[in-house]
């Protein structure tokens, strides 16, 4: 151990007599490993922003839909409260109808997408309620024509937020129906990047059941419905066990009449190709790392050439060649640990450097990187590896040169 160390010292003053030819060797090994570790941080600081994003909008979702054109396996309510009761984990389910119309306020005429929804939309609701409350069972049930708008368009439409009570008549297919407004939305985080502009259309949510008045006739059955996991929940379990459940009710197993959108498919979706552009890019970067490691052997090399003296008398005193070997190879491994650890700092130091840049640029595109540990060891380790690697060549040539070639040539 006291021999190891004696060439751990001789490495470090070999190292300190040649500073500026040292730094040189180890900026190869310092640019490949800051520059995997920064896009490594910078990939996983994106795949966070974006997964919480997405999670945001629609964590725990799944969607259900009939692909049967006849009509005669619709969604019904009842099967919607079926599925309330006897499916474990599922936090709330609701069907949607969407219908175009227009008003008139003082601001102005206005177009509105009308949304017919159930009350189990106040979970799917991802931003709140900021004044008032969504519709309860009772409204639904009684077909109520109660409203609920976003804060964006209460302003747009009455130039205030506090318009709860307030009324709105609006025409749909000839029908004119006036809607009580009974909650108003929160604004949406920005980061989800939704846009309002001048002309888009005014949306507002309602009791489905309000359609009956709409259409003339009962609204009984979908094609479409949604059903939001509580956390933590299977949603693949859930979604076999809707399956099954809705095929024991409509008589049509193993006809594939009901389909399924399950979000957790699209997170990892996306988690897969951020992953895959990482490592792509990661592989990319890490090939400066081989032209280090092999200016880190011609570095060696010369090295060699210059201490045939030193080798030839250590030879001569009785050094084993095992102990040239492991010298020269310490010599080689403590440049690249060195540049790898210097390397890393960049790396890191990089990273929130050009996030700091985007986000200023891109406020929106804000994030931080995130640092990840094992591929700092990792990086640590292969440099260590790239030294012995590379310095193995120069190494064995030392330890087998003979002494009395060594000592001639001095």
């Amino acid at each position: 151990m006291s021999q190891f160390l004696e060439y751990i010292k001789m490495a470090f003053a070999n190292i300190r007599a040649n500073k500026g030819r040292s730094f040189l060797t180890m900026l190869g090994i310092i640019i490949g490993i800051s520059s995997v570790i920064m896009v490594i941080s910078l990939g996983n600081g994106a795949k966070n922003v974006i997964t919480e994003s997405m999670a945001g909008i629609g964590a725990g979702q799944i969607a259900m839909y009939s692909s049967d054109d006849t009509g005669s396996y619709q969604i019904t309510s009842d099967d919607i409260d079926a599925i309330r009761e006897q499916v474990d984990g599922i936090k709330g389910v609701l069907a949607q109808d969407n219908a175009t119309g227009s008003m008139k306020t003082s601001k102005g005429e206005f177009t509105v997408s009308g949304i017919g929804t159930m009350p189990d939309v106040q979970y799917f609701d991802k931003t709140g309620i900021e004044r008032g409350r969504y519709f309860n069972e009772r409204e639904y049930l009684s077909g109520q024509p109660v409203a609920v708008i976003s804060e964006e368009d209460a302003i747009r439409l009455f130039g205030s937020t506090n318009v709860v009570g307030m009324d709105l008549d609006i025409t749909f297919y000839d029908s004119t129906i006036t809607f009580t407004i009974i909650g108003v939305q929160k604004p949406q985080d920005s980061s989800m990047m939704s846009f309002v502009y001048e002309d888009s259309p005014v949306q507002v949510t309602f009791p489905i059941t309000v359609f009956e008045q709409i259409y003339g006739t009962q609204v009984d059955s979908f094609y479409m419905v949604y059903m939001l996991a509580e956390k933590d929940a299977d949603t693949y379990r859930i979604t076999s066990e809707v399956s099954n459940l809705m095929e024991r009710r409509h008589q049509c197993k193993g006809e594939d009449i009901y389909q399924f959108e399950n979000f957790s498919d699209y997170m990892s979706i996306v988690n897969t190709v951020v992953n895959m552009v990482t490592v792509f890019v990661s592989l990319v970067a890490a090939i400066s790392l081989v032209v280090g490691g092999i200016g880190v052997m011609n570095i060696m090399l010369v090295s060699v050439t210059e201490r045939t003296r030193e080798i030839g008398i250590r030879k001569a005193l009785g050094a084993k060649t095992g102990s040239i070997l492991v010298q020269f190879l310490s010599e080689s491994a403590i440049i690249t640990l060195i540049g790898g650890l210097i390397g890393i700092v960049c790396g890191i130091g990089g990273a929130y450097l050009i996030s700091g840049i985007v986000g200023i640029v891109n406020p929106s595109l804000n994030f931080a990187p995130a640092i990840s540990i094992p591929a700092i060891v990792t990086a640590s380790l292969f440099s260590c590896g790239i030294g012995i690697f590379f310095g193995i060549y120069p190494a064995k040539k030392a330890a087998k040169m003979s002494p009395i070639e060594a000592l001639r040539r001095m």
